[in-house]
């Protein structure tokens, strides 16, 4: 608050100073400018009385030879006309004098002295002073003696002067003038850039700069005086989707929406920014954990009534994550960090939901952290790997085709799950590469079973969301195919419903253009997401694959039972076939049998194993059935 308080009042002394130094320049200037208009005009005065006197002796030269004051009086009445003049005098070389000029009420010149005759003038405070040879022949005949009054000079001065000092009165003023001007308008451009720095323009709200000094204020406040603040961070569930499909111009426009719902929900004391593009954070102090899981849920409360957006009905939900200092972290970073991983364990959990921060979550985070690290590395070090699970009909057990599934044997952890590591890879990115990886190998492997004589075996190879949006993907799947020689015949790409109704219109140009190219299409898991007959319709597809959590309580389960019916008789109306997951009974077999259901694979026929394992395997099957 001191600083504060001090800070216009330095800003008023700097002012001050600015405008004494100015004045003390401006006058020193002045000055200097007067003293030099001094010796300038006391220069043209001594110029001019030089020249009087020279003029006075060569017109009285004559009169000096024959000593005639009468005409001597009346070369000096020529001086009349100088108004500096005030006294002149004529003198032979005796030193008497021969004739004299005065002006009224002035004292007569006397006869100059030697120094003065030498120096050719002297000044004096009133006065200038002016003596000159009269010469004829160049032989001295007598003295001319000038005096002038130096009043006119003076007054003269004066007036320089005067005007001078209005001039530097006059440019200081105005330069105050301009100083304050400008200085008014720096601040009002200060407040303009402090607006801006710590202001959200869409929501009014304060941004992360100003987020950032509200919570390192709040927590030095607990530091000095105990108690506790939580924070908040809350994200739009599925925000991205308003903004591509209503615009940008609607998703400000919910951003607002959000903003003023959330003001008005919480106390005068919260603080609320926006921090991200549809993140948000609420600074609740003092706080407990019960009091930040209150507010949480006002929040939740709040965000459930629609938006209107452009006669469109809204609806949108929040992840929440809440973190409480110092019970759960020591600083500024760790707080925010802990209430960003609680968030996303909320979305994790469904969405629209909160979570509180605890140490477990840590844990999994850093757990992620050093799987995400690690999984860099695998694909370097040789420890990704391919297993094969066989597909065979139903009709015959023959085989019909290979799955080819990733594996990672982690040199200190082990075998390590897809489920574990497969998410990672798809939210960090690394799926791109990996995948790539495995189109390749998955050829390769082919070609060397063709090579070995065992045949032209099928084999499937499953697509991630992110992949689907590489623009390098149909390229890749091309270049791995001929790099071996494999034609896009025996290639199989499994594309979940979910990833399919992802980006419905890029999806429908992708499949097409592998279809183009001769490479066979599956939905994978189907009957886990949309199972929609309008969207089978649209996808260029071969094949769908029931989802074994449809399989697993076969025979038996009644629901199971007529959705696994359900999806083989629709399959095969659009002319698909249908392959079924997780088959690991006789029973299960029998049913799908009976149902018509095309291709099954599972533990009733081989589990996933390494090449080595799968070419004995082929080796001992009967030959290979055409797909589909």
């Amino acid at each position: 608050m001191n600083t504060v308080s001090r800070s216009p009042r330095i800003g008023r002394w700097m002012e001050l100073a600015n405008l004494v130094t100015a004045g003390a320049a401006l006058l020193v200037a002045s000055v200097l400018l007067i003293l030099f208009q001094f010796f300038s005009l006391r220069g043209a005065l001594l110029e001019d009385m030089k020249v009087q006197a020279r003029i006075v002796g060569e017109n009285s030269a004559a009169a000096l030879l024959f000593g005639d004051s009468k005409a001597s009086r009346e070369t000096l009445a020529v001086l009349e006309a100088s108004p500096s003049i005030e006294a002149a005098g004529l003198f032979t070389l005796q030193r008497a004098p021969l004739a004299s000029y005065i002006r009224d009420g002035q004292p007569a010149i006397p006869m100059p002295p030697p120094e003065l005759v030498t120096d050719g003038h002297r000044f004096s405070i009133n006065h200038l002073e002016v003596a000159q040879h009269v010469k004829i022949d160049g032989r001295d005949i007598g003295l001319v003696a000038i005096r002038a009054g130096l009043d006119q000079l003076y007054a003269r001065l004066v007036g320089y002067a005067g005007l001078t000092l209005v001039i530097a009165a006059g440019s200081l003023a105005v330069a105050y003038l301009l100083v304050a001007r400008m200085r008014r308008a720096v601040k009002s451009a200060e407040a303009h850039l402090d607006y801006l720095a710590h202001i959200d323009p869409v929501t009014g709200l304060p941004n992360r700069h100003a987020f950032n000094e509200h919570l390192a204020t709040a927590l030095d406040k607990v530091d000095r005086f105990g108690g506790c603040v939580g924070l908040l961070l809350l994200d739009l569930d599925n925000f991205k989707i308003v903004n591509d499909t209503l615009g940008h111009h609607s998703g400000d426009s919910l951003l607002e929406q959000v903003a003023r719902r959330l003001m008005e929900c919480l106390r005068g004391g919260d603080v609320i920014c926006r921090i991200g593009g549809d993140e948000f954070a609420i600074i609740i102090e003092p706080s407990a954990a019960s009091t930040a899981t209150n507010v949480a849920e006002k929040v939740l409360a709040v965000l459930a009534a629609p938006f209107d957006l452009d006669s469109h009905e809204i609806y949108v939900t929040a992840s929440v994550g809440i973190s409480v200092y110092p019970d759960d972290a020591p600083d500024l970073e760790t707080l925010t960090r802990n209430a960003d991983t609680a968030m996303y364990q909320a979305k994790g959990r469904g969405k629209n939901a909160f979570e509180q921060f605890h140490p477990e979550l840590d844990k999994r985070v850093q757990k992620r952290l050093s799987l995400e690290t690690n999984l860099r590395k695998a694909l370097e070090r040789g420890e990704l790997m391919l297993y094969y699970q066989p597909q065979v009909s139903v009709s015959n057990g023959r085989l019909v085709g290979l799955e080819a599934l990733l594996r990672w044997n982690h040199p200190e952890l082990g075998m390590i799950s897809p489920v574990e590591f497969i998410p990672v890879a798809e939210d960090s990115g690394l799926i791109v590469p990996i995948g790539r990886w495995v189109l390749r190998t998955a050829c390769r492997q082919v070609a060397q079973w063709r090579d070995a004589g065992l045949g032209a075996i099928p084999v499937s190879v499953n697509l991630s969301a992110r992949q689907t949006r590489d623009p390098h993907l149909v390229h890749d799947i091309i270049g791995a195919l001929r790099e071996v020689g494999v034609p896009p015949s025996q290639l199989e790409l499994e594309i979940t419903e979910t990833v399919l109704m992802d980006n419905v219109h890029a999806n429908v140009d992708l499949l097409h253009r592998l279809q183009t190219e001769g490479i066979r299409l599956s939905i994978d898991d189907f009957g886990t997401g949309y199972s929609s007959m309008a969207y089978l319709k649209r996808f260029p597809i071969d094949q769908v694959k029931i989802d074994r959590t449809f399989v697993r309580d076969i025979p038996g389960d009644g629901d199971d039972e007529a959705i696994t019916t359900a999806i083989i008789a629709m399959a095969h109306s659009l002319g698909l076939s249908v392959v079924a997951e997780g088959v690991e009974t006789e029973a299960q077999l029998a049913f799908l049998r009976d149902a018509g259901c095309d291709i099954m694979q599972g533990f009733h026929i081989a589990e996933p194993s390494p090449p080595e394992q799968v070419t004995a395997f082929l080796r001992s099957c009967m030959p290979i059935a055409a797909a589909g």
